[in-house]
């Protein structure tokens, strides 16, 4: 099926009971044994299981076209959960340009577990295998990276790490499975936080991890989620698994008007520069091109005028809500440095827009008018 179809149809049956075509929540905590002590539903403990978190894991699975997913509570949780299946003395190396929460989870968390890790920039390949270890057991990356959408040649690390011996982890949320499919270009693991592009409405948050075999790795990260207990509620994963049905259909929209909005403010006088890897005077645009459907539904970029002004920028739009999130279906922009913090490399002056579905029109208008307010 083509992904259109599978995201509404996938781990969508009619209920079993009832016939009914929604799918129902399953809020119950424990479920009934056999009188010789079995479970004969299947399901034991919320904590273990749920059959809303199951038909989850099933539907992103094969959207993502993997074996098996663990679903969690938040993207973070799902991140965690990978680098908590690993051993003290692993090391990874780890793309520079990544999401601060993630930097900040394993820079507060995991490294006085005795994980070791290096941070590559992945534009520079002799830094990235210098950076291998024999202890190298992960490689972890996200493209295009979050804020400045820096892409990362998926097939080339991909045989690096299998050279390695190393697992490779593609952050995919930025993308998701309908412009880019980092399984089939060799990754091993991909996660998403289902709060962005997969729930889709800035109504609920989640993290999912999928794989591509199902590995003594993968269940090390089962053990995770179920010991951890880190797992999402029936209701978030119904909520997540509802919003895969539009995603195709919102995703395309998204890159589609981002693609015009980067072409617009690549032209604009007020603006010094754009980070989106549909431009063709992007660093990345050809790897992009080659591994992606489209270019995403996200992009960042810098005012001319400096940091006061890009502030300025993002208070005054209209449309654009200045929030932190990405990947629902209203337009967001965020100054990403006040985010990040002063140890973030983010630019002072940059701005990070996530693309909704609103009329391009719209939005152009909206963006053109603040920055030319801004600078007055």
């Amino acid at each position: 099926m083509k992904i259109e179809t599978l995201a509404v149809h996938a781990a969508n049956e009619p209920d079993s009971a009832t016939g009914a075509i929604a799918p129902p929540i399953h809020l119950s905590t424990t479920f009934l044994r056999a009188e010789d002590g079995s479970y004969p539903g299947g399901y034991v403990y919320g904590r273990s299981a749920n059959p809303n978190r199951v038909a989850l894991e099933d539907a992103v699975a094969q959207l993502e076209g993997g074996k098996a997913a663990a679903a969690f509570a938040s993207g973070l949780a799902a991140i965690h959960s990978v680098f908590a299946s690993l051993q003290a003395g692993d090391h990874a190396v780890i793309s520079g340009d990544i999401y601060h929460g993630t930097r900040s989870m394993l820079e507060k968390v995991l490294q006085r577990w005795g994980l070791e890790f290096t941070y590559v920039n992945f534009e520079d390949w002799d830094s990235v295998a210098a950076a291998v270890r024999k202890t190298t057991r992960l490689i972890y990356v996200e493209t295009p990276s979050n804020p400045l959408m820096k892409v990362v040649d998926l097939s080339k690390v991909a045989k690096l790490a299998d050279d390695a011996g190393a697992k490779l982890v593609v952050d995919n949320t930025l993308s998701t499975p309908v412009l880019q499919r980092p399984l089939e270009l060799g990754a091993d693991i991909s996660v998403h936080s289902s709060t962005k592009y997969f729930g889709g409405h800035s109504d609920v948050t989640g993290g999912v991890v999928v794989v591509k075999s199902e590995d003594d790795f993968f269940s090390r990260i089962r053990e995770v989620q179920g010991l951890a207990g880190g797992v999402p509620s029936p209701f978030d994963c119904w909520l997540v698994k509802r919003g895969l049905a539009t995603l195709p259909l919102r995703v395309t929209t998204q890159a589609r008007n981002a693609q015009a909005i980067a072409e617009f403010l690549h032209a604009h006088k007020n603006v010094s520069a754009v980070h989106y890897p549909g431009l063709p005077s992007h660093p990345g645009h050809e790897t992009a091109r080659a591994q992606m459907t489209a270019f995403g539904g996200m992009l960042s970029f810098q005012v001319k005028a400096g940091e006061t002004a890009a502030r300025k920028v993002a208070s005054t739009m209209k449309l654009f809500k200045q929030a932190t999130s990405l990947g629902g279906i209203e337009s967001l922009v965020e100054h990403r440095a006040s985010v990040a913090g002063e140890q973030a490399s983010t630019p002072r002056d940059l701005l990070r827009l996530s693309i909704g579905i609103e009329h391009v029109d719209d939005l152009v208008e909206d963006l053109d008018e603040a920055l030319n307010a801004a600078k007055n």
